[in-house]
């Protein structure tokens, strides 16, 4: 018998240096499933096409802001408040527009009888 189908949420986290002009490079993605109990968040930055497209660009800040989202998803306390939080709660904070330079896109649905392999698979998707 297989796994049930469960609903999952996610957003693709983008690198978004200059929002005037709108230009970003998805740099990872956020997943959450009620159903499993599950959150989740994976970078998946490519330094090299980060750099070529805005060399002054500070990579050290935007893996910062990957590693906090990561930390967020995850419940770890170096995260501040906001981890301690329970996971839809998190994951409402991560969805949540904001002007910095890591963006989450619009919200999108599916559904898997396994998150994990979901999120890895949305990664590799996502991140090509």
């Amino acid at each position: 018998m297989s796994a049930p189908e469960l609903s999952y949420q996610y957003v693709v986290l983008r690198c978004v240096p200059r929002a005037d002009r709108e230009e970003f490079v998805n740099v990872g993605v956020a997943l959450y499933c009620q159903g499993a109990d599950y959150l989740a968040a994976k970078g998946c930055l490519d330094r090299a096409r980060l750099t070529a497209l805005w060399p002054g660009l500070d990579l050290d800040r935007v893996l910062e802001s990957m590693a906090f989202v990561e930390a967020v998803a995850a419940g770890d306390p170096r995260a501040g408040a906001v981890a301690a939080q329970p996971l839809t709660l998190r994951f409402g904070f991560l969805k949540a527009p904001r002007s910095t330079v890591l963006q989450p896109g619009p919200v999108h649905g599916g559904t898997t009888p396994d998150p994990a392999a979901a999120l890895a698979d949305l990664v590799a998707r996502t991140c090509e």
